[in-house]
């Protein structure tokens, strides 16, 4: 983070005039997404759920990043869930790319990790879905939330995982309890 941060900073020497040309060279190939999560990142850490922790595999590279999701509360409770997020070029025109690393039995996230949640939908029907205006911390939030409060039963995309809390929830949490302890400690 420090290093693209610095980048910026040198961008402010360019304009002013106080640079060499390999300066200017770094600053030109900061992306505009690059700009972007530079601000947000830091807007992102400041206002992290207290279930929520991010890590940077590469301080240099904020558009690649893992947030780990403990939930507090729920059938979930006590699971730690891993999440990968790719920030696109075309951010923030185009929305993260997410995937849970974790194996899970839920009714909005598959065993192989595809996520149902409508605002990292390019185009949504129900008009929740991704707009320049969402934020990184949208997505983090967005993400804790489908423990909780997104947990939606109605519009699965494990259909398996919602047809089974219809028909057994004791069953449900005990299943959900099991993938916890052997996926998601």
């Amino acid at each position: 983070m420090l290093t693209l941060a610095s980048k910026l900073k040198r961008d402010d020497a360019v304009k002013s005039g106080h640079s060499n040309s390999a300066v200017t060279d770094s600053v030109r190939r900061v992306s505009i997404r690059d700009r972007l999560l530079v601000k947000e990142v830091a807007e992102l850490e400041a206002n992290l759920p207290n279930t929520c922790k991010v890590n940077f595999p590469d301080v240099n590279k904020l558009h690649h990043f893992q947030l780990d999701v403990t939930p507090d509360e729920g059938y979930y409770q006590s699971g730690k869930f891993q999440f990968e997020v790719e920030v696109p070029e075309a951010y923030n025109m185009a929305p993260p790319k997410v995937k849970c690393l974790t194996r899970i039995w839920h009714p909005n996230i598959t065993e192989t990790g595809e996520i149902c949640l409508s605002l990292l939908r390019e185009h949504s029907i129900d008009g929740t879905g991704w707009a320049p205006t969402r934020t990184l911390k949208d997505v983090v939030w967005g993400l804790n939330s489908l423990f909780t409060d997104l947990l939606n039963f109605d519009d699965p995309l494990n259909i398996e995982a919602a047809e089974h809390h219809l028909r057994d929830k004791d069953d449900f949490r005990c299943k959900v309890q099991d993938f916890i302890k052997q996926y998601a400690r």
